[in-house]
């Protein structure tokens, strides 16, 4: 019997396809091309779908409810307001504070599961660039894209909110307890890392493998991003539309997520911590 513990030299290694990872690990598994642990495109569809289900699809469809009642409501939509993060447990600071930990955790449970999916093709978080490999160019690279986006988002901001087109946005309502910053640092990385991984990383991914165009998946990645914040108002669609693209182009140019995920929580940072210490100390900023 032929001992199979030490492959004969002279058998051919299986073939594997140019630009196919190589595999994380030995076993039986590593000898497998990913595209033969693939499902179908239907089962992909599906996968997808169940996805945005679970997370940013959700998100969108409750962002067009909400518009609907912008729209239909008496004010003006200048004179609406949108709470970003606000307190759960009034008064009492912490049940408020445990409520706060809950939703951070469990709102990204979205990402452990495409992070599960990927493995069960053969992949991992690495097949989308969502790990430390690079962690200077990935730190650089967010910071200049936080910097581009945060001073257009807030242009944006404020010239629809002048025409009004854009909600007042209240970026935090917290009551002023000893965690709120820890609170509003936590939630700018949960929103960096769910929209990022699951909106640019594991969707454009997915699509490519289905046989959509890069741009095809960009566009239809940058609309998804833009509905879900459409709660907002008008203006900030389109200002987040323009940050999909500008976000699905730099994916699509070096193949890395965490460069966007910084970026994401630096400007959500800003935003959250940075309005809190200047509600009511610069007029011109409408909060």
């Amino acid at each position: 019997m032929t001992d199979r513990t030490h492959p004969d030299p002279n058998e051919s290694a299986p073939s594997r396809s140019p630009g196919a990872p190589r595999p994380s690990s030995p076993g039986p598994v590593s000898t497998i091309e990913v595209r033969d642990l693939l499902p179908d495109r239907s089962l992909l569809r599906w996968e997808i779908l169940c996805v945005l289900a679970l997370s940013l699809g959700a998100a969108a469809v409750s962002a067009v409810i909400s518009f609907v009642g912008v729209l239909t409501a008496p004010e003006s939509m200048a004179d609406q307001t949108a709470s970003l993060i606000r307190s759960r447990a009034e008064g009492r600071p912490w049940l408020d504070l445990s409520f706060q930990l809950y939703s951070v955790v469990f709102a990204l449970a979205p990402v452990a599961l495409v992070v599960y999916l990927l493995h069960r093709t053969g992949e991992s978080a690495r097949t989308i660039g969502f790990d430390v490999r690079r962690s200077w160019f990935d730190t650089w690279s967010g910071l200049v894209l936080a910097a581009l986006i945060g001073c257009g988002g807030l242009v944006v901001y404020l010239v629809s909110w002048q025409l009004g087109l854009t909600r007042t946005i209240v970026p935090s309502t917290l009551d002023g307890n000893w965690w709120d910053t820890l609170v509003l640092i936590l939630q700018a990385l949960k929103n960096g890392v769910l929209e990022e991984v699951i909106v640019v990383g594991y969707l454009l991914h997915r699509l490519a493998q289905m046989g959509w165009s890069p741009w095809k998946a960009v566009l239809t990645s940058s609309v998804l991003r833009a509905f879900y914040h459409l709660y907002q108002g008008v203006g900030m669609f389109f200002g987040n539309l323009v940050m999909g693209l500008v976000f699905g182009w730099f994916y699509l140019r070096y193949g890395r997520v965490m460069p966007l995920v910084v970026a994401h929580t630096v400007i959500d940072i800003v935003a959250f911590v940075g309005a809190v210490y200047l509600i009511g100390r610069i007029d011109w900023l409408p909060f």
